[in-house]
């Protein structure tokens, strides 16, 4: 895969939201691809992030790059038509959250959005199954969800493989994402491993220089 084809995607949920507008326009200037929002309701995890007002406050504020949503909630189907309204890009939800998958990703895809499922790291990739020529993308998760700044679980890297190799067999146009734990030291192995998209968060907004750190991510993945 070329190197052109990764996409980093940093969580605001790491960010400083006391100037959320400038810190995200700060960290794409500095060359990140996406901005990924981890949107959780208190009730499928126990934490309670943002919605779907902040995605719209930041298109207002002038952020034009693609805003990857992650629903960490129950139902999705309301919010997804939220974030539909909010100007989102990708919008991805876990399947066992959905009263109806194929309901929830027509939802998406009629609202002009590009739909995705997620993977917990216990979750088997067999539920992906009926599904995979509707995804425009897989997000596996390399932590359980809930909180920013775990160490990323190794085993999930065996699942990256096997799905790697479902969307090349299958000549699928997906992206596969990886979510958590994600930092410098191990997103090289990770993209060996067949993701393309890595989304990660306090790995660089913890970092006084968000060029610095994007850019020897993008160097490792081209090693």
């Amino acid at each position: 895969m070329a190197t052109k084809d990764y996409i980093i995607a940093p969580s605001i949920l790491s960010a400083d939201f006391s100037r959320l507008g400038e810190e995200v326009n700060s960290v794409i200037e500095a060359g990140a691809d996406w901005v990924h929002f981890d949107v959780m309701d208190n009730h499928y995890v126990p934490n309670l992030t943002i919605g779907p007002m902040v995605c719209q406050s930041l298109r207002e504020y002038g952020i034009t790059a693609p805003i990857d949503v992650h629903l960490m909630v129950e139902p999705v189907d309301e919010l997804i038509k939220s974030f539909v309204k909010a100007d989102a890009t990708y919008i991805t939800f876990h399947p066992e959250a959905s009263e109806d998958v194929d309901r929830s990703i027509s939802l998406i895809k009629d609202g002009g959005c590009k739909a995705g499922l997620v993977l917990n790291p216990d979750i088997s990739i067999d539920v992906l199954d009926g599904y995979l020529d509707k995804l425009d993308m897989i997000l596996l998760m390399s932590v359980f969800p809930g909180f920013g700044g775990q160490e990323f679980i190794d085993s999930v890297l065996e699942k990256v493989n096997k799905i790697r190799s479902i969307i090349d067999d299958k000549n699928l146009n997906t992206r596969l994402e990886i979510d958590g734990g994600i930092k410098l030291d191990n997103i090289k192995e990770v993209a060996d491993a067949g993701a393309d998209t890595f989304v990660s968060g306090s790995a660089i907004f913890n970092q006084p220089d968000y060029f610095q750190i994007i850019q020897e991510m993008r160097d490792s993945l081209e090693t």
